[in-house]
């Protein structure tokens, strides 16, 4: 049972997911929080994440790092984006079945369904189809980790288990043009417009592909309540359970800024999944009511763009 004196690692704390998941946590009283800046511990390095974890033997670690881009670093790097992840993980995976952590929870994507997963995407569609070919490398070691955390907690009798969230938004994202997700380039490229006083939005690909959209902190309020849930199937769906399409979301942060932009079309980028909803009906049959704070989850990844970013 993991209580508010549980000890609790969590890797990736510097990422927009970790530092939610270490804002929450101690907003909620709890004390013990471990986690290590990358020039102490780099997790491609397994033997050092396995000597961390001897050494601290935490009750319960969350895997929050990865390496993650959007669509573009995705299709780019795949070699990087395979190697790390896999190494990312699997040394915190095993490293912690080693030193004998009972408890932990790895994140994974919507992106591990097929690129034509019926809607909306059942955790039963699992492995059912093709992936989408410009995220596959990703994708691939994210299925890993989820098949990985199953068979240990089967085998081993360890409560390790796997959430999917769809596309976050919040504090703290990346907003770099070539590298980031879908809804922070947006947000900059629309505020960049607005005070350049350009009349034109360049959107990449169709605009048509929908994407369900999560507020950070609501997803780390369902990883919190499934903190101390047995779950017998290998991952859970956690989303909105709702999608727009990009060009919905353009709309949605023009409007929210107060400009109005014409948007054209870059058709030679790629679109990547045509639709990427989640069923959060498993997740709501454990007892999860899920939030929809998308406007005040804005207004705060707003306030946070402006003063940080």
């Amino acid at each position: 049972m993991i209580n508010k004196k549980s000890k609790i690692f969590v890797a990736g704390h510097k990422g927009m997911v970790g530092s939610a998941i270490v804002r929450k946590l101690r907003k909620k009283g709890f004390s013990k929080i471990i986690f290590a800046e990358k020039k102490k511990l780099n997790l491609l390095d397994q033997n050092k994440v396995f000597k961390f974890l001897k050494e601290k033997k935490p009750d319960l670690v969350i895997v929050a790092a990865a390496r993650v881009g959007g669509i573009q670093a995705n299709s780019n790097f795949k070699q990087i984006f395979i190697y790390e992840n896999l190494q990312i993980q699997n040394n915190l995976i095993h490293g912690s079945f080693l030193a004998k952590v009972k408890n932990l929870i790895f994140l994974g994507s919507s992106c591990i369904y097929p690129k034509f997963c019926k809607q909306p995407m059942k955790e039963s569609y699992f492995l059912s189809g093709k992936l989408e070919e410009t995220n596959d490398a990703y994708a691939i070691a994210k299925i890993a980790g989820i098949m990985m955390c199953y068979n240990y907690s089967v085998n081993y009798k360890l409560n390790y288990k796997s959430l999917m969230p769809p596309n976050l938004f919040g504090p703290g994202d990346n907003y770099d043009l070539n590298n980031s997700h879908f809804f922070p380039a947006l947000l900059k490229k629309i505020y960049l417009a607005k005070i350049k006083r350009k009349k034109m939005l360049n959107v990449w690909g169709t605009g048509k592909p929908k994407r369900e959209l999560m507020f950070v902190e609501d997803f780390v309020d369902a990883l919190i309540f499934f903190m101390n849930k047995k779950i017998k199937e290998p991952f859970i769906n956690i989303g909105v359970g709702k999608d727009f399409t990009i060009e919905w979301y353009a709309k949605y942060i023009m409007e929210k800024l107060g400009v109005k932009l014409k948007i054209s079309y870059n058709k030679n980028k790629l679109d990547g999944m045509p639709k990427k909803c989640l069923d959060i009906s498993l997740a709501q049959k454990y007892g999860w009511k899920q939030k929809n704070n998308f406007d005040h989850g804005f207004d705060l990844t707003l306030r946070d763009f402006l003063k940080n970013r």
